[in-house]
């Protein structure tokens, strides 16, 4: 790119959402910041932002060029800390995504971070989507599954996700409770409603359960685990969040197949930063201090 001034006026439009947002952030007048837009939409020859009366919102390139630029953004401090002698200190922005079911234990974990570390602002982004950490979309990801393979990532083996099948103590006093694979064709059962789920004990439930059998179906692990728990039927809840729910029962207990490997997940370029390192390693703690690791 020619011209690092106008694609860090966008880079701030993106993230303030109007001009005079972005004028401030970077201490020019308005009209400056208008002209640098106009100038970068023509020599890139696409719009970047949709215009409308409440400010700027990126359109599917500005959010593209969103991402580059923030990592490029980032990476710039990065090395004026380091020429500063400040690459040492903990603060700013830290990104942290995972599925939302790894919510329980990332939301109490990042606010002990927190409390040892206050000048960091957390943003934690939950999604379904891989979230791509060479666009700088976070710092940190937490996946389950195979093992990551994209280039460019560093990836450590963090922990093991125990689930088993459980119904409602409600469920059980009405339905029965199964004994045998043969009774277990008799019941409801809550599942997923993407029947390609990659995770290995939804596969088990696929290639076990007729589909016609799972009653109740959901993209969200948060409704399944409740409709098990309210008594829909038969579901997959995590051991740890079953532990903590008294009205659960538990049907089968966890199989080796049912295991998911977690890891975490970070970009080389920002692997070794201040703040990437000390939450990897409070994270770390805090799972052994939880008797989860």
């Amino acid at each position: 790119m020619e011209n690092w001034d106008e694609v860090r006026t966008a880079f701030q439009v993106a993230r303030m959402g109007t001009v005079s947002g972005a004028a401030d952030a970077l201490g020019v007048h308005h009209a400056t910041v208008i002209r640098h837009i106009d100038a970068l939409e023509g020599r890139l020859g696409v719009k970047l932002f949709q215009r409308h009366a409440r400010g700027y919102t990126p359109t599917e390139a500005g959010q593209d060029l969103l991402r580059v630029a923030q990592t490029t953004d980032e990476q710039f401090h990065q090395l004026a800390s380091r020429i500063k002698g400040r690459g040492s200190e903990v603060s700013g922005e830290l990104m942290v995504t995972s599925l939302i079911n790894f919510a329980p234990l990332l939301v109490p974990a990042i606010a002990s971070f927190q409390a040892a570390h206050p000048e960091v602002i957390v943003r934690y982004l939950t999604d379904d989507r891989v979230f791509r950490l060479e666009y700088g979309e976070a710092h940190i990801a937490l996946r389950a599954g195979p093992k990551p393979e994209e280039p460019d990532n560093v990836v450590q083996a963090f922990m093991k996700q125990y689930v088993a099948l459980y119904a409602s103590v409600d469920y059980i006093e009405k339905e029965g409770r199964p004994a045998t694979s043969e009774d277990m064709l008799k019941h409801r059962f809550v599942g997923p409603e993407n029947i390609e789920n990659r995770a290995p004990f939804f596969r088990w439930m696929k290639e076990n359960i007729p589909r016609e059998r799972i009653v109740f179906r959901a993209a969200d692990s948060r409704v399944t685990e409740r409709a098990v728990s309210d008594g829909v039927g038969i579901g997959f809840v995590s051991v740890r969040a079953a532990e903590g729910d008294d009205r659960l029962v538990e049907v089968m207990p966890p199989l080796e197949d049912w295991v998911s490997n977690t890891w975490l997940v970070t970009h080389v370029d920002l692997h070794r930063t201040a703040k990437v390192q000390a939450f990897l390693k409070h994270l770390k703690a805090y799972v052994t201090e939880q008797g989860l690791s």
